[in-house]
């Protein structure tokens, strides 16, 4: 099951009480405080993990608790620490406070790493109190108080290269053409029902890695269909791959739906709308072969005059110029990853609010 969004609750842990106590052994009645220091309470600490890739585990499971400080003992014994809670998540992950909509960090780097609720200080024994006039306190500190949090995680694919396209445009069928990712494959709309990832490879070191992503329909920037549920992770990719059906069972214009797609992603964000764009006629394979050419001739005129687009070829069933259409996304996601400054990595153990 795929997760990309969760609420969870989540509750550092409490610091331990300091100890009062005053030593009293044979032969010294009066031997001085000696009460300990209470242990500090467990974090509450995110961190980017790139071997997960969903948040299903905290859509099963939405509290999570740090362990509480133990207290002082005599004998000037501090209590044990609390154990903290970590939380791995998938790169790509958004956390923001679930109360007030804040947005508290990005995770795109694997390694980084959030304090998103600390645990209390140990409260201070009796023997912090003592004094050359003062010898024989009695006051002591309680631990520090656990902090308790509502959290979202929303998860944004993180990819070089996002599918998308109408249902049943064959974007699930490129992705299996091009990387060994094996999404559900049928000939009815919204098959894919939830992202996929593909790693392309064109080289010995270079490698895109694609999103399927699931097909967007009219409405959707308004949340019709799968809505923005799909849209939020087109967002992250550098370059848009949009795939269209050269003849779509429906009777549909290829144009008109270049058009549909292309006003639902300008309608969702602005960023989408200025994202670079590869246009590909796909299943170029089921037009027949005597009328093929004059067919898609017409077709990327068209498309070149009335959209200002001049698309590539492709067939992700036979693998028909789908090694053009990769060079292609290749080179423009390494134009964008140029231009793109690199964002700072959140230091490590750097806590929310600080």
């Amino acid at each position: 099951m795929f997760v990309d969004t969760a609420i969870i609750s989540i509750r550092s842990g409490k610091g331990g009480d300091g100890c009062m106590h005053l030593l009293r052994l044979k032969g010294n009645a009066k031997g001085g405080p000696d009460g300990g220091d209470g242990g500090k309470g467990g974090d509450i600490i995110v961190i980017a993990d790139p071997h997960i890739d969903t948040l299903t585990e905290f859509g099963f499971r939405p509290h999570w608790f740090a362990q509480d400080g133990e207290a002082g003992t005599k004998k000037n014994c501090a209590g044990k620490a609390g154990t903290d809670c970590i939380l791995p998540v998938p790169l790509g992950t958004q956390l923001s406070d679930a109360e007030t909509d804040e947005i508290i960090a990005d995770l795109t780097e694997a390694g980084q790493t959030l304090i998103v609720a600390r645990g209390g200080a140990g409260g201070y024994g009796n023997d912090r109190f003592k004094s050359p006039v003062h010898q024989t306190p009695t006051e002591f500190t309680p631990g520090g108080v656990a902090i308790e949090r509502r959290l979202r995680m929303e998860l944004r694919l993180i990819a070089d290269v996002g599918l998308v396209g109408l249902p049943n445009a064959g974007k699930s069928t490129f992705l299996r053409a091009t990387t060994r990712a094996n999404p559900k494959v049928a000939d009815y709309p919204f098959t894919t029902l939830s992202p996929q990832l593909g790693i392309a490879a064109l080289s010995d070191d270079r490698r895109l890695v694609l999103a399927d992503l699931p097909g967007l329909i009219e409405g959707a920037s308004q949340g019709v269909g799968l809505g923005h549920a799909f849209l939020k992770h087109v967002e992250r990719t550098r370059v848009i791959l949009h795939v269209l059906d050269v003849a779509p069972s429906d009777g549909s214009d290829p144009l008109e739906n270049h058009r549909i797609i292309r006003r639902e992603l300008a309608e969702f964000s602005e960023h989408l709308a200025r994202t670079p764009e590869v246009v590909v006629l796909n299943k170029i394979d089921l037009i027949p072969e005597a009328d093929r050419a004059d067919a898609l001739r017409e077709l990327v005129r068209r498309l070149k005059k009335l959209r200002g687009v001049e698309p590539l070829l492709a067939s992700g069933a036979s693998g028909t110029g789908v090694r053009q259409v990769l060079e292609a996304a290749w080179e423009v996601a390494q134009r964008v990853r140029a231009q793109s400054p690199s964002s700072a990595p959140i230091t490590p153990r750097q806590t929310f609010g600080q």
